[in-house]
């Protein structure tokens, strides 16, 4: 008896495959994209809260700590000691959730020395606040029967507060060098994206933002532009508290799929990889369909967590 054939598989599809694939071909001790969590705020089982790491030579740099960081650290064979820093695009909850859990799980787990965290300005009072709701946990397991250390639970803040358009260097050591690139994200003072070059790779995150030309300059000709994005033609009032103005919020905080589509076809990255995905239909042939109508021709993927790039 014949088996029946398999439905074909949409171009989007088709191409996560191609870009997986030729991850696994890449040198260890080259430079990855692990999609950690994909997610958005409304909660899905199978997208946990945005998180990326960019590894380069065994070396993890994660950006944002949405919930579920760590057991997405883990499911990824990343150190659940923590990463050698954690950058921060802005200080939405949803963006923030796992930092608890990054802070406290990663010194049960061993850590020592305290977790190096850059971010906006408000990282630091953040901190101060998760450390003093965890006070009686940190003395327990300092004074009882675990014997913590008494420094692996610290956390070095490095806020920073960078107007330039052009971005500023925040982090450089070993030939890794992270750039902050300020965008707009509606009323938030201050958010975030990051390029991260390597002696390999060329890296960007957008953060959640609105498209902006700091992003556009900084992605020319990156091997990987990370981005967030909503399918424009999903966008109507909702009912619910605050769903009248719904329309508004996505076009002043967020990138659509055809803004999207006309910022990469300028910038011309190598792949871009589409999460933090806010929409109500997961239709993921629409989204390629308005990125490729608005003009870019390159290689587009819709990223699932632990996905490498």
């Amino acid at each position: 008896m014949q088996k029946p054939p398999r439905p074909p598989s949409s171009p989007i599809a088709a191409a996560r495959k191609v870009a997986l694939a030729r991850a696994k071909r890449r040198k260890p001790s080259g430079t990855f994209v692990v999609m950690l969590g994909t997610g958005m705020p409304r909660p899905d089982p199978q997208c946990f809260g945005p998180a990326t790491a960019v590894v380069h030579d065994g070396r993890v740099f994660l950006f944002d700590a949405g919930a579920g960081v760590m057991r997405r650290m883990a499911a990824a064979g990343l150190s659940i000691r923590g990463p050698e820093a954690v950058f921060i695009t802005h200080l939405h909850s949803d963006h923030t959730l796992g930092y608890p859990d990054l802070i406290l799980t990663t010194w049960v787990m061993g850590r020592r020395s305290p977790l190096q965290a850059y971010g906006p300005v408000g990282l630091k009072k953040m901190t101060k606040h998760i450390l003093a709701a965890w006070d009686e946990d940190i003395h327990v397991r300092i004074e009882g029967l675990e014997h913590q250390t008494k420094t692996g639970y610290k956390v070095a803040v490095h806020e920073f507060d960078v107007s330039d358009a052009s971005g500023g260097v925040v982090y450089e050591k070993d030939g890794v060098r992270i750039t902050a690139i300020p965008v707009i994200h509606g009323c938030w003072k201050q958010a975030y994206g990051f390029r991260i070059d390597t002696p390999d790779r060329s890296i960007v995150i957008s953060g959640d933002t609105v498209p902006t030309n700091t992003i556009l300059e900084a992605s020319r000709g990156v091997d990987v532009l990370v981005h967030e994005v909503y399918p424009a033609s999903q966008v109507a009032p909702e009912i619910r508290i605050g769903g009248k103005k719904w329309p508004s919020y996505m076009r002043e905080f967020h990138t659509s799929d055809i803004e999207l589509g006309l910022l990469a076809a300028e910038a011309k990255p190598k792949l871009l990889v589409l999460h933090h995905i806010v929409r109500q239909i997961e239709d993921d042939d629409e989204l390629l369909e308005s990125i490729r109508d608005a003009g870019f021709e390159g290689e587009v993927v819709v990223a699932k967590d632990l996905d490498r790039f």
